[in-house]
């Protein structure tokens, strides 16, 4: 073997790829798999896919789709803020608020949401009406409940009531995952506590806040399916079980609902991909596409020098 001489490179190693016969045989009995499914549910009469056709964009469906979007928008609204205050409130070393917060998370955790959906739809049966006043005194405003049609609203808020319970244990452990020598150091530096959360513990804490909580968005949104226990049937599930219902057709409708999830929850996912990729900036020594091709540029003019 012929040893280089100083100021000279080294050959190139000629790697050999490793054979792997198993991922083909594996790759090959999974397509098999698949085509014999995908040639079977396409042969199927069963399947009525002219039935899916015809329903696939029907306006009673783009309507229930536009509707869950914003239960799942709303509710997640109202779980991201009070699922940071319960947060706060968990970490606060008033014992009051860290056992309040620790009750409403025990509760709203360890019940199942269709349950609270469906006291949620009795809130009329439970209260008549609403009101709020000085006790035999004068009163500020009156709600009668009982004659109320809202239950979109209740939905909304017994979706993000829920929802926040767990919010809240995703961003505590996204501030418990900055290190405290952060806090202090930015408390060194004459940062007020504000100053701080903003500018230094919440973009660190992000890269772990972020991927359960697009997680949890997507999960809300195959959650919006349970308002029927409020009950609300202008959601997507809604509008598809009630055509299905008048033309006793179930497979059809419940493939076309499936799709329409299917196609949102995609959309979501990518929207997450690209959030996790911004706030994962510097967390890894990786480098990328672009930094790999400029480092590259830079080598070679050093060489050509």
């Amino acid at each position: 073997m012929e040893v280089p001489g100083p100021g000279t490179e080294p050959e190139p190693i000629k790697a050999v790829p490793l054979r792997r016969p198993g991922r083909w045989i594996a790759a090959a009995i999974i397509l098999i798999l698949v085509g014999l499914f995908v040639y079977g549910a396409a042969t199927n009469p069963a399947y009525k896919w002219d039935t899916y056709g015809r329903y696939l964009f029907d306006s009673r469906i783009t309507q229930g789709a536009i509707v869950t979007l914003e239960l799942t928008v709303l509710a997640m609204a109202i779980a991201v803020g009070l699922g940071t205050v319960l947060a706060v409130m968990r970490l606060s070393p008033n014992p009051v608020l860290r056992t309040t917060a620790w009750v409403y998370l025990w509760i709203f955790r360890g019940t199942p949401v269709f349950v609270q959906l469906v006291f949620w739809g009795l809130v009329p049966s439970l209260y008549k009406q609403i009101d709020l006043g000085v006790p035999f005194g004068p009163q500020f405003f009156h709600i009668d409940v009982q004659n109320l049609q809202a239950a979109f609203l209740f939905a909304v808020i017994g979706l993000g009531l829920n929802e926040a319970a767990y919010m809240a244990e995703i961003v505590r452990a996204g501030i418990n995952s900055v290190g405290e020598g952060q806090r202090e150091a930015s408390v060194a530096l004459g940062m007020s506590w504000t100053q701080t959360m903003r500018r230094t513990v919440l973009p660190q804490a992000m890269r772990v806040i972020i991927p359960p909580t697009g997680n949890e968005l997507i999960g809300m949104l195959k959650t919006t399916s349970l308002v029927t226990a409020i009950p609300l049937s202008t959601d997507l599930f809604g509008r598809a079980r009630d055509i299905y219902g008048v033309n006793f057709q179930p497979i059809p409708l419940l493939l076309v609902c499936a799709t329409w999830y299917l196609a949102i929850t995609s959309v979501l996912m990518v929207g997450q991909y690209y959030l996790e990729r911004y706030y994962s900036r510097g967390a890894t020594r990786q480098l990328t596409a672009k930094q790999l091709e400029e480092l590259a540029t830079a080598q070679a003019a050093v060489k050509a020098k």
